[in-house]
């Protein structure tokens, strides 16, 4: 039988069976901790340059559909799974998992102790990493590692160009008509879309590169920053171009990249996490209501703000609070502006896969839109 071996930028090797494309692929290497909700992950563009480790042991059994993708395509760099499904039940299924892998040419690898090589991670961080299978796996281990190390690492990398829209496309509004957001696409998933669009809100989305001239010339009621991958430090053109929207005192709402762009446009730094948040099962307080929330993540980076929860902007927004806090880690999970339109979160409030905690967010952006109506 054809082999397949995962290499760690470390020297770990786990030896497994393929999954998916036969081939090699690179990435930065994560482990996501939902049990259900694997297409949504797939299709993620926030996992763009990453091998994704699912620690659920059972993936695959309810096959994939076009309804449940978040973008046109698989974007993880690879597959990680402890045990592949040998078939779909499922009524909703259109296809197979691993033929859906084939088709978008994403290797993976099955048949490994995934809770030993999340264990690994934990302790040792995330890092670079290798699938190797077919004749790929047959080469020397030290060919492979050195193929490994010589890739290159998320932290300064900006990946927004490779996973926004082309070109700018709007969605009509639902229902009652609300106001009109204008969207940075910085990797955003279809369910954010659907979810304003609900709401009684046009949405028009922007390429990432797109300036303030043009985001303004759509006439938008508020502005928002989409999900995505890569490293925020590298993202200084989104970063500027915020500050413009801000000083104008438009309503802007930012979730997961959206949330570390608007925290570094008040002036604050991000930093790397050791092995970041993934999965639809992570746990945020809300300071304001004192509620907790089951919430969807992923992301390896997070806004660092010193004392609070209430702080000035270093960038002279005005004042700042702290909103959401990860129960698990105490990183920042949200922020808002007390002396502007404007508010944020690390997590992903559509939450396609579930849970549903957190969608009130969206309504907090109608009723920001309807108390700071813009005159066009």
């Amino acid at each position: 039988m054809t082999q397949a071996v995962l290499v760690l930028e470390d020297g770990r090797v786990f030896r497994g069976q393929p999954f998916g494309a036969i081939g090699k692929n690179v990435g930065e290497i994560v482990f996501a901790t939902g049990m259900t909700g694997y297409q949504e992950t797939l299709t993620d563009p926030s996992y763009a340059g990453q091998i994704v480790v699912q620690t659920a042991p059972h993936i695959g059994n309810t096959g994939v559909n076009a309804r449940d993708e978040e973008s046109d395509k698989i974007w993880v760099s690879g597959y990680v799974v402890r045990d592949s499904s040998r078939i779909v039940s499922n009524f909703r299924a259109e296809n197979s998992l691993p033929a859906e892998l084939e088709k978008y040419s994403v290797v993976g690898i099955a048949g490994i102790d995934t809770r030993a090589l999340t264990r690994h991670l934990r302790s040792a961080g995330t890092m670079r990493a290798g699938i190797f299978s077919g004749a790929d796996a047959n080469l020397p281990i030290a060919d492979l590692l050195a193929e490994v190390n010589a890739s290159v690492k998320m932290k300064g990398l900006s990946l927004s160009d490779t996973v926004t829209t082309p070109t700018q496309y709007t969605n009509a509004a639902e229902g009652n008509f609300v106001g009109r957001v204008a969207i940075l696409d910085l990797g955003i998933k279809r369910s954010t879309i659907e979810h304003m669009n609900q709401r009684g809100l046009e949405t028009v989305v922007l390429p990432a590169k797109s300036d303030a001239a043009t985001i303004l010339a759509t006439n938008p009621d508020a502005v928002f920053y989409s999900n995505g991958p890569g490293d925020p430090e590298a993202a200084g053109g989104q970063i500027e171009v915020l500050r413009e929207i801000l000083s104008k005192r438009i309503p802007f709402f930012g979730i997961c990249f959206g949330n570390q762009l608007l925290g570094r446009a008040l002036g604050f730094d991000t930093y790397k996490l050791p092995f970041g948040h993934r999965g639809i099962n992570q746990p945020v307080l809300d300071r304001k209501t004192g509620r907790v929330e089951v919430t969807a993540h992923n992301h390896g980076f997070a806004v660092k703000v010193d004392g609070g929860p209430e702080v000035d902007s270093p960038a002279g927004f005005g004042r700042v609070t702290v909103s959401h806090i990860s129960l698990n880690d105490d990183c920042v999970e949200g922020l808002e502006c007390l002396d502007i339109p404007a508010f944020s979160v690390q997590y992903h409030p559509e939450a396609a896969a579930g849970p549903h905690d957190s969608s009130y967010l969206f309504d907090r952006l109608v009723d920001l839109i309807k108390n700071n109506k813009v005159a066009h």
